[in-house]
Formats: structure tokens, sequence, C-alpha cells
């Protein structure tokens, strides 16, 4: 199966953050940004498998910064790393002041989805190439995250996994 770079994976979206998406502090809901995040990530993991592809985890999200009513969500997510049937996509957040047009990124995420053939079962999906510089560090990192993910979720033993095992060597 031939390689693809993480380029060809690429999604962005823009949301604007309405009253019905916040809290009573006129904070955007967590959960509507989760769901946001999951479909863009959902049309990144779909642009590199060719695939349906479904939420298999949710790795890793931070709010680092509110976002307010009125601000526009703009949310950029790739293929950071295939496996055989799973890839895992990292989303960048940035909000933007309508009013000044200031850009502030304020959240990132980690997902992991796994491509579906037509018969529902998990499909093969072909590697990633990382171009950018930040796409190798990313890259380099996605094994990492993974066994430790699979630790967390009692799928894999701690000694099986050697580069996590490697960090502290």
């Amino acid at each position: 199966m031939e390689a693809k770079p993480a380029t060809d994976s690429y999604s962005e979206t823009t949301n604007l953050v309405l009253p019905n998406d916040t809290n009573n502090m006129n904070n955007l809901f967590g959960g509507q940004l989760l769901k946001w995040l999951d479909m863009t990530c959902a049309i990144s993991a779909g642009r590199h498998s060719g695939r349906t592809s479904v939420t298999a985890a949710v790795n890793n999200v931070s709010f680092d910064v509110p976002i307010k009513l009125g601000d526009l969500v703009t949310i950029k997510a790739h293929v950071s790393r295939a496996f055989s049937t799973s890839m895992e996509v990292w989303a960048d957040v940035w909000k933007e002041d309508q009013a000044t047009g200031k850009r502030t990124k304020c959240n990132s995420a980690i997902y992991t989805f796994v491509a579906v053939g037509p018969d529902g079962k998990p499909a093969p999906v072909q590697p990633v190439v990382p171009v950018t510089d930040e796409e190798k560090v990313r890259y380099d990192g996605a094994l990492r995250r993974r066994q430790l993910r699979l630790i967390l979720a009692g799928k894999m033993k701690p000694g099986e996994a050697t580069e996590l095992r490697a960090l502290f060597s």
C-alpha cells in the first residue's frame, strides 16, 4: 500500500460561536468544541484512508484559552501517523475576534480513528509520510502516544511498549 503525504489529509473548518453554544459565562461549551473537533478529524481521517472512519479514542484535549461568544473558531486537523487500520489525527484550534481580527491558538486535540470497510470491519490504511518539521515531530511521537493509550486501555502490557521503554533507558 502506497504512503500518502500528511498534507493530503488536511481538513479545516470554521464555526461561529453562537449563544446556544455557550455556558453561563459566555464561553464555548467544551462539549460543543469536542463535537466540532470530532467532525473535522473525521474528515481528515476519511481523506487519508479513502474510507468511512470512526472515532476510536479521544486521546487528549487541552482547553488552554477560553473561547467567547461571537468568536470564530477554526480547527485544522491532519493525520499525524497511520498504523494498520487506525490513524492518529492531530487538531489545532484557533479563535478569532471578529472585531479585531486577532487570532489566538487556544486548544489542541489528538484523536484516534479507525477506517472501516463496507462490511463495517476495520480496513487497512496506507502509511503517512510527514512533510513539514511539525508533522515529523508529531509522527515521531505518535507511536509512543499509541502505546501509552493501549496500556491505559488494558490492551498492551507495559513491558511490550518498546518505544516508551526507550525513553527511560
